[in-house]
């Protein structure tokens, strides 16, 4: 006999498809029930052939059901059964406002039929049925119920990531259509009152035509004009809308106007929380000059990159994760191939570090040009991210053919330039989908991937080169950012609000033929000119930095322990191999321990955040931008205590995992370290926070290059123990330095004219 069971829903595959795949993931006993299961058109099928035995023991109809029903609680669907019997059929249609559950029995002879009645059985027997088969879900009925806003609307993504805007382009539009775009669509009310609105709106708003932060806001004077924008959900009255008063809707500021870190944005924050768990409508913004500003539409809009589902969101954070892992581990992957360059090209041991120096040297570079181009409104975050991978990845292949050791030289710079934007842009496509509580989480792991990937590099290649060959660690880089530039290319969605005001801006006037409509950054950049960029992102972090006590120690501190970091490339093969016996891949699996250190530094690190600040936060508000450092003032001694522990434990008397556990101690402080100082800076230079984070990339990755360089040397000729123990001496200047500014950072902001109050 036959049981096939149907569900139809108002869901899209897209939707449905995750829940059954996770449930029969979660439960894969109820694979062997279904002879076929599949999605199609809305609808999930599923038959299975059943004998007299699995009819009267109920198990498989039973197990058959549950999977129905793991669907109605993953969905929050609620059930009513009906039942319709015939003399060659019984059919149970369980209903619900999403859709329609058909549960069928078909005989599979009438003589079948004879001997044993199904139909009745059944009918007796189903409501026990669902019972049991409900009664697997109450211990998961929780979870399960919350479980859509996990899913991830895939249409969505591919058609804001850069396939999708390809295949709109091939088909002008006519595949994958914005909103906008569909015959279907009606202009939210609050925009028809404001285009059919003639008379002349007062002044809401007064809208710059400058550019940059740094140029309007600079002059002291015009700050607490800035700051005293306090009014999170401010309702705009304009003429229109003192006419019909129910046109007068809350407008919520966007994240781009209110992405300063300050006790502002923390209302900001807060008030939008609460307004994205209902939809109220947002007014758009008529300006002095008659310009009437383009924003979301409603609170919970789903193109608000923060309004999107954690799994979404979680998807894109693990893309650009993996990017930045990518491109980091290919500085040190190639650490393993050093002594087959100094063979096959005849070159020395700091000549063959060169291209690990370069490459380092240019992911340092890149952010100064790249970072400023991705804040372009028109440009935005993927334009920038797919064009400079796509050609990091092609280069990787000449790279790893290189036969001349200049043009290996080369090569590696131009990969390491090509794919520093990750670096520069990372943490703003993290700020740009994570409210100001959320994001610390966010950047964690994100720094995360970039403070394992040098690490993990000689892990990698340090076995296979010695049997294939010094190319091979080349290679591995175009196998890793391979399959992830493709995952980037289909699945990437552009997250820079700026940009997706921009381009719904541009619908909107296609749609309406008014020239009106339009978006903040298109106003705010009329009058761009490249020499402004240039300014902002070359000139002025140097300018902070000389002028600024606080980034001057920031720069020269993160400089010290990322260049100390990278020492370690030089001085494990010194120690491993001569002291300990290690062939170059044990050599590798060493580095190990900085992978546990990060393990242990996000612990720590989610632990303060979970347990103290974002309680603290939530029930004082925002403190002092020094409260931020209190981690870092007991972590910045690890990263003494760590290297004077391997300094001297660094012996072939002494076993090796004395060692270990001080390189341990180091990464593990360092990065609870890092992290405080990054979020330090963006706090109190919120105007100038992503030039100052290019510039220190550049400060760390040039003194990185030069310790790639010297490094060896210093350990030659000092030795293992005093040449690691300057180092150590070098870090106590850090510890002076972070309680210093921890002390003295109120008063160095309050003379200084870059910070914020």
């Amino acid at each position: 006999s036959a049981l096939h069971f149907t569900l139809i829903s108002k869901h899209s595959s897209f939707v449905i498809l995750p829940h059954l795949i996770f449930i029969l993931l979660k439960r894969p006993a109820l694979l062997r029930t279904g002879k076929s299961i599949y999605v199609r058109n809305r609808t999930v099928h599923m038959s299975a052939q059943l004998t007299r035995r699995d009819i009267a023991s109920a198990a498989s109809i039973s197990s058959a059901v549950t999977v129905l029903l793991y669907l109605q609680a993953s969905m929050a669907l609620s059930l009513s059964a009906k039942q319709e019997t015939s003399a060659s059929r019984m059919t149970c249609k369980l209903g619900s406002h999403h859709g329609l559950y058909n549960v069928s029995f078909l005989p599979s002879s009438s003589r079948h039929l004879k001997r044993f009645n199904p139909i009745e059985y059944l009918s007796s027997h189903l409501d026990l049925y669902l019972r049991q088969a409900l009664g697997t879900l109450i211990f998961l009925d929780t979870k399960f119920s919350i479980l859509s806003q996990y899913l991830i609307p895939m249409a969505d993504i591919i058609m804001e990531a850069p396939v999708g805007q390809i295949i709109r382009f091939l088909t002008s539009n006519r595949v994958l259509q914005y909103p906008e775009e569909k015959s279907d669509f009606q202009l939210p009310e609050a925009y028809n009152t404001a285009l059919n609105s003639h008379a002349a709106p007062p002044i809401t708003e007064k809208v710059s035509n400058r550019l940059t932060p740094s140029s309007s806001n600079s002059d002291k004077d015009q700050r607490p004009q800035a700051l005293a924008r306090k009014n999170t959900t401010e309702t705009v009255r304009s003429v229109y809308s003192q006419e019909d008063p129910e046109v007068a809707l809350p407008r919520t500021r966007s994240h781009e106007n209110t992405r300063q870190r300050t006790e502002n944005h923390l209302e900001t924050e807060r008030n939008v929380s609460l307004e994205r768990t209902k939809s109220i409508p947002l007014a758009p913004t008529k300006t002095a000059d008659g310009h009437i500003l383009v924003d979301y539409y409603t609170s919970d809009d789903p193109a608000n990159p923060q309004n999107w589902s954690r799994a979404k969101r979680g998807f894109v954070a693990l893309q650009i994760c993996l990017y930045t892992f990518a491109v980091y581990s290919g500085s040190a992957i190639y650490t393993s191939s050093i002594p087959d360059v100094m063979e096959i090209f005849h070159v020395g041991h700091t000549a063959a570090s060169l291209p690990l120096a370069l490459y380092v040297l240019a992911y340092g570079i890149g952010p100064l040009f790249f970072s400023p181009l991705s804040e372009i409104p028109i440009i935005g975050r993927n334009p920038v991210y797919m064009a400079t991978f796509s050609l990091f990845v092609i280069l990787s292949i000449p790279t790893a053919l290189a036969d001349s050791f200049a043009g290996l030289l080369v090569l590696r710079f131009l990969q390491g330039f090509l794919g520093s934007p990750c670096l520069a842009t990372g943490g703003a496509t993290m700020q740009d989908m994570y409210s100001l509580l959320k994001l610390p989480y966010a950047m964690t792991f994100w720094v995360s991937a970039a403070y394992c990937g040098p690490a993990l590099g000689p892990l990698l290649s340090g076995f296979a080169v010695p049997v294939k060959g010094w190319r091979w660690s080349l290679w591995e880089i175009v196998w890793i950012s391979g399959p992830i530039l493709i995952l980037m290319l289909l699945f990437t969605p552009e997250t820079s609000t700026p940009n997706i005001l921009l381009r719904r801006a541009a619908r909107l006037r296609a749609l309406t033929h008014d020239a009106r409509l339009q978006s903040q950054s298109e106003i705010s950049q009329k009058d761009l000119k490249p020499s402004t960029i240039a300014i902002d992102a070359l000139i002025k972090p140097l300018e902070i930095t000389v002028k600024d006590p606080a980034i001057a120690f920031v720069n020269v501190y993160s400089s010290i322990v990322y260049a100390i970091y990278y020492s370690f490339f030089e001085v494990f093969p010194l120690v491993y191999g001569p002291m300990y016996g290690f062939n170059l891949g044990e050599t590798g699996v060493v580095f190990v321990c900085v992978l546990t250190a990060c393990i242990i530094g996000v612990a720590a690190y989610a632990a303060y955040l979970h347990f103290y600040l974002i309680p603290d936060i939530r029930a004082n508000g925002l403190r002092a931008q020094e409260h931020r450092l209190v981690p870092a003032l007991g972590c910045v001694f690890g990263p003494v205590i760590g290297l004077f522990i391997f300094a001297w434990t660094a012996n072939p008397d002494i076993h090796w995992i004395a060692s270990v556990v001080g390189i341990t101690v180091y990464a593990a402080s360092a990065f609870v370290v890092f992290q405080c100082i990054f979020v330090y800076v963006p706090l109190s230079y919120p105007t100038y926070a992503a030039s100052l984070f290019a510039s220190n990339d550049f400060f760390r990755s040039s003194l990185a290059f030069a310790s790639i360089l010297f490094a060896r040397p210093l350990f030659v000729n000092l030795g293992v123990g005093k040449g690691v123990s300057l180092l150590g001496g070098l870090s106590c200047l850090g510890v002076v330095g972070m309680w210093a500014l921890w002390w003295f950072g109120a008063r160095l902001r309050a003379r200084s004219k870059f910070a914020a109050a």
